[in-house]
């Protein structure tokens, strides 16, 4: 057991503190092993038929999950440990063999993929072959969400080892790591899933209330809250190391999300007089920008004093002006993301929208980076530094960015490998195919993605209560690691197999 000594818990603050990131371009790169491991998985399935289902038992291999594991899981694992300083190489020894698998003759079979019992009784319209509805379950997005949450859920305990690379830890005030985009990205994909009740209702030409709005948000944000005190109470009271400066005191991510739905129910009945969430999400952000560099909050939220329970938290309450405005990016993505049609009006064929989508994609991404750039650069614009801690304007900017950009890898492999997704005729097909397009690990990450979160916090109050986290060797890191990933995946998956779902 660890001693719970001061000089410890002061060692550990140390190690997590004052640290100054390293470039978007290198954590590009890392984070850019997700997408390639996916290619790799979609050239196995696609071309060979490696991840189906056994026609009796109705599920995977315990191979094909074992793989499945490495590749979505593991690959993620040594691009931000053992390959952390060589990610566009371990990228390439990713994509040889696809580039083999892909070179083989193609493997075939009459035999029809079946839907597991739970899911054949989940819905009557997928029993009977029903109409498709507004929206679908895009496979595209189950990669991206589930990439992103496992990219997370591994980073949030290998921070902790000296195996990790310190510039890729949260920066202490100025700069970019890959930890810092995690949180964002977190945000962001919450935003995505978020425009679904915006779209059923507009589909449906009705409008919900503003106080059933509220209503319907406090019941998100209770349990959300709650899970914040609870963790405050915890690293309280167990006198777990934490790092001050990144939320303030008392505050924590959690608090964070919990916020957010509120606001976003607010922000729907603005968008009367506000053309799109983008053009809210920008608004925002630059209004907040001009507030920091025209007032005295930037120098407040840096080097107050804290003397109180508002300056005891300043950097999470006003952080969270810039967080609103990623998820309502997010929300801005989903729009044109999740509906099946793009452009519902048109009479173009599933091949013709799914092209529109990935132009759209590709156009909004762009548009973000320029606007990134801009806002960054010294010589052609503002000049601006990234600030987590803030969420300033360039943070706000580069999430978005990435995560547009980082959504049109993913549906660039989806469009390429598994195009019959797009021509499904009815929602059992649909069905099928989106299971046969999507990995088991990643779909399980994306189903209930805040209860593996919750889990993956848990595992790793535990692992570090237990083990001296800075004095454990590489190989003893990487034990640690890998079996703590294949637990929080084995929960992931047990969920999604069980078709339960876990709303918080």
């Amino acid at each position: 057991m660890v001693a719970n000594s001061t000089s410890y818990k002061q060692l550990k603050e140390d190690f997590v503190s004052n640290l100054s990131g390293g470039s978007v371009s290198e954590i590009t790169y890392v984070v850019s092993v997700a997408p390639v491991a996916v290619l790799l998985w979609s050239v196995l399935q696609a071309r060979q038929l490696f991840f189906r289902k056994n026609a009796a038992t109705e599920t995977s291999s315990p191979f094909a999950l074992l793989v499945d594991f490495l590749l979505n899981v593991c690959a993620a694992l040594l691009a931000i440990t053992l390959w952390s300083s060589t990610p566009l190489l371990f990228s390439g020894l990713i994509i040889a063999p696809a580039l083999f698998i892909y070179a083989l003759p193609q493997r075939t079979t009459k035999k029809r993929v079946k839907l597991p019992p739970s899911s054949k009784a989940n819905n009557a319209n997928d029993r009977a072959g029903g109409p498709l509805g507004v929206l679908s379950l895009k496979p595209f997005l189950t990669q991206y969400r589930g990439s992103m949450m496992v990219l997370t859920c591994l980073a949030i305990l290998a921070v902790d080892f000296r195996l990790f690379p310190r510039r890729f830890a949260k920066v202490e005030t100025w700069g970019t790591s890959l930890m810092d985009l995690g949180v964002g990205s977190f945000v962001f994909s919450a935003g995505v899933v978020a425009a679904r009740p915006v779209l059923k209702e507009r589909a449906e030409s009705r409008t919900t209330p503003l106080h059933q709005r509220l209503v319907y948000s406090m019941r998100h944000s209770l349990p959300l809250l709650v899970l914040g005190v609870i963790r405050l109470l915890s690293v309280k009271g167990l006198d777990y190391a934490e790092h001050v400066t990144e939320y303030g005191v008392h505050w924590n991510f959690f608090f964070t999300l919990g916020l957010l739905p509120p606001f976003v129910a607010v922000s729907q009945s603005i968008l009367r007089v506000i053309p799109s969430y983008a053009t809210l999400s920008l608004l925002l952000a630059v209004l907040y920008q001009v507030v920091l560099e025209s007032t005295s909050l930037k120098s407040y939220i840096l080097l107050a004093p804290r003397v109180d329970l508002i300056s005891m938290n300043r950097e999470g309450l006003c952080s969270f002006v810039g967080y609103l405005a990623i998820f309502l990016a997010g929300q801005d993505a989903g729009m044109y993301v999740l509906p099946r049609r793009i452009n519902p009006n048109s009479t173009s064929t599933p091949g013709t929208q799914r092209n529109t989508l990935l132009l759209t994609i590709a156009v909004w991404s762009g548009i973000w980076w320029a606007l990134y750039y801009f806002s960054t650069n010294p010589v052609r614009g503002a000049g601006l530094d990234v600030s987590r801690r803030l969420a300033n304007l360039p943070y706000v900017l580069w999430i978005v960015a990435f995560n547009n950009a980082q959504i049109l890898a993913f549906c660039l492999i989806d469009s390429l490998f598994f195009p019959s997704f797009y021509n499904a005729q009815d929602a059992r097909t649909e069905k099928e195919a989106y299971e046969i397009a999507t990995s088991r690990v990643l779909r399980g990450f994306n189903r209930n993605g805040l209860a593996v979160f919750l889990v993956a916090n848990l595992l790793t109050g535990l692992v570090n209560m237990t083990v001296p986290t800075l004095d454990v060797g590489p190989v003893a890191t990487m034990g640690i690691l890998v079996g703590y990933a294949a637990v929080v995946s084995g929960f992931a998956v047990a969920l999604d197999a069980w078709n339960i779902s876990i709303k918080l």
